[in-house]
């Protein structure tokens, strides 16, 4: 299980946006990883939009300097409030494993798990953990933040892979991407505000949707 780990201490720059920040007051994200669960080149996956899989290191994501994790321990509700497998809690835990028991399962179909910071703030980046354990893609994969919990007015879209508006959010053009113990790094440029939301449709392997963690980066709340 884990812990929260406020990443830097230096003060949050400011909530411009990062084109507006000179490359002395950007640093690179660190991220504590989980260790890969397979190895080797996954097995074909066959979509229109999907990124090509690299197993080697990600190029450094740069954030404004004093950018701190944000979501560990906040509250997360989901569109499904039965899980089939795990706790809604299991999305900002920690436990980015992929093991038995660090990540939840919620039915088929489009479904969404939100995390509340408990404030609006400057968000940097949003990082997220799907089932990792095996070479999957999920459908539909779009992330949207606002400061209405219901998600009715002020929303913005910072990523979105469904090609077809098959989720209903309309379409986007983001790349599908295979899963794995590195995870999705999402820019959220800047934008301010409190509410994260991320929906999936199933996926490769099965019509399930899991989550083992999500990381919401940014500046501290005032």
């Amino acid at each position: 299980m884990k812990h929260l780990r406020p990443l830097l201490t230096l003060a949050f720059t400011c909530a411009l946006p990062l084109p507006f920040l000179a490359a002395a007051d950007l640093v690179p994200l660190e991220l504590d990883l989980p260790k890969p669960l397979f190895v080797g080149t996954p097995r074909p996956i066959k979509l229109a939009n999907l990124e090509q899989f690299s197993a080697g290191k990600r190029p450094d994501f740069m954030v404004p300097a004093g950018t701190v994790l944000l979501s560990a321990g906040k509250p997360v509700t989901s569109s499904d409030e039965f899980p089939i497998i795990g706790e809604l809690d299991f999305v900002t835990d920690g436990d980015k494993t992929g093991m038995d028991g660090s990540f939840v399962e919620f039915g088929p179909g489009v479904q969404w798990v939100q995390v509340d910071l408990g404030a609006s703030s400057p968000l940097a980046a949003i990082v997220v953990w799907h089932f990792h354990s095996q070479a999957r893609v999920y459908h539909d994969f779009v992330v949207q933040v606002s400061d209405d919990a219901a998600f009715k007015t002020g929303v913005t879209t910072l990523y979105n892979t469904d090609v077809d508006n098959s989720a209903g959010l309309g379409t986007g053009s983001n790349l599908a991407y295979i899963e794995s113990n590195i995870g999705r790094i999402v820019d959220a440029k800047g934008t301010s505000a409190r509410y994260v939301r991320l929906y999936s449709n199933g996926n490769t392997s099965n019509e399930l949707n899991h989550y083992c963690e999500v990381e919401v980066f940014g500046a501290p709340a005032k």
